[in-house]
């Protein structure tokens, strides 16, 4: 008992830690440009978390986020979009590329704010429902699994690029003015969206450490060491994956939304193969199983890949990728089984018994 109430408290500590960091130190320390780098670094650790639980606990090397990012991300823009326009209007590149004199049809649920924001959370939940079902019914695991959800991604990316009247093609929606009737030229109201992107970040990682604190998270583990055991004794192991990869593909949806109004654009080389590989690196890098490990480790990739790649822009893609190879060769638990190592070296060390000599004995 007093070793889970001393491990809560750490916890705890370190959640309020991560709080003050993020809501008072970071707004403190840093420049409105460089804090609104930190929030687009923030968006792609959501996604990670969802990778930490999927892929981390359940074993599912989930290398098409990308899909699900940018369906909440496409979600939210085209609201954005049409608030932009104003009622009656059409979204500028609509103007420029289409000869339609209305809004699609798929267009006008995105209308209504309620709406929109929903889509953007159970709309990849949905789609990776329908994906799940077909695949994990049929027992598709491992490197067939991870190529399929690649091949998703490429996809998404290939028709978005194919449906420029409407989704605006290769540059995608850009130029989004507002959020909700914020003005996003307002520093003030830029420094609004970086602390919900906070706030949601810590939210998830709530969400994700109950899930895996709770007697599904154990089971989740479970079908990822010993499928075929889980399966004898009862438990159907596509229903379990299933929760996993549905949670995890809401959790990029979220993310994509948030990164919307923190950049202004969303586009088909944002959610496409190599960004659902980065997604990826960074929770391999940082340690895939520990929550902590991935957030940390995707926020450093996403930093090194706008520190590295102004400075190497053809070199930073090979980097990126050998820092990938290494991780999974020779660090598989990444950064964050360093410091297990560590505490666990402390621990046996402190518990090792003092040896008396003989004499001093008697």
């Amino acid at each position: 008992m007093n070793l889970l109430t001393g491990r809560s408290a750490r916890v705890w500590a370190g959640f309020g830690g991560a709080s003050v960091l993020l809501f008072a130190v970071a707004p403190l320390a840093l420049s409105d440009f460089r804090l609104g780098l930190l929030a687009k670094y923030l968006c792609t650790a959501m996604v990670a978390v969802g990778v930490c639980l999927a892929w981390g606990r359940g074993g599912l090397l989930t290398l098409g986020q990308g899909v699900f990012f940018g369906l909440g991300g496409y979600a939210m823009a085209m609201h954005l979009k049409i608030a932009d326009a104003g009622p009656g209007n059409l979204p500028d590149f609509m103007q420029l590329y289409g000869t339609a004199t209305e809004l699609p049809w798929w267009w006008k649920p995105f209308e209504n704010p309620l709406f929109a924001l929903a889509a953007t959370v159970l709309l990849p939940m949905a789609v990776a429902a329908l994906l799940g079902l077909f695949i994990f019914r049929r027992r598709v695991k491992g490197a067939y699994f991870a190529i399929l959800s690649q091949a998703l991604a490429a996809a998404l990316a290939i028709w978005l690029i194919g449906q420029q009247a409407t989704t605006g093609g290769t540059n995608g929606l850009t130029d989004i003015q507002g959020f909700f009737g914020y003005s996003l030229d307002d520093p003030v109201n830029q420094r609004m969206v970086y602390f919900v992107i906070a706030a949601a970040l810590l939210l998830l990682i709530v969400i994700a450490r109950q899930l895996i604190n709770s007697r599904y998270g154990e089971l989740l583990v479970a079908v990822r060491d010993s499928e075929e055991r889980v399966r004898f004794l009862g438990y159907d192991p596509a229903n379990v994956k299933l929760v996993a990869y549905v949670v995890a593909a809401g959790m990029a949806g979220l993310a994509g939304a948030l990164f919307v109004p923190a950049v202004g654009i969303i586009s088909p080389a944002l959610i496409g193969i190599v960004p659902s590989i980065e997604f990826v690196i960074g929770a391999a890098v940082g340690g895939r199983a520990s929550l902590v490990g991935a957030v940390l480790g995707a926020v450093a990739v996403a930093w090194a890949k706008t520190a590295l790649s102004e400075e190497f822009p053809a070199a930073w893609t090979y980097f990126q990728g050998l820092l990938f190879i290494v991780a999974l060769a020779f660090l598989p638990g990444g950064l964050a089984s360093l410091a297990v190592l560590v505490r666990r070296r402390k621990a046996t060390t402190e518990k090792k018994p003092t040896v008396i000599p003989v004499g001093e004995a008697a």
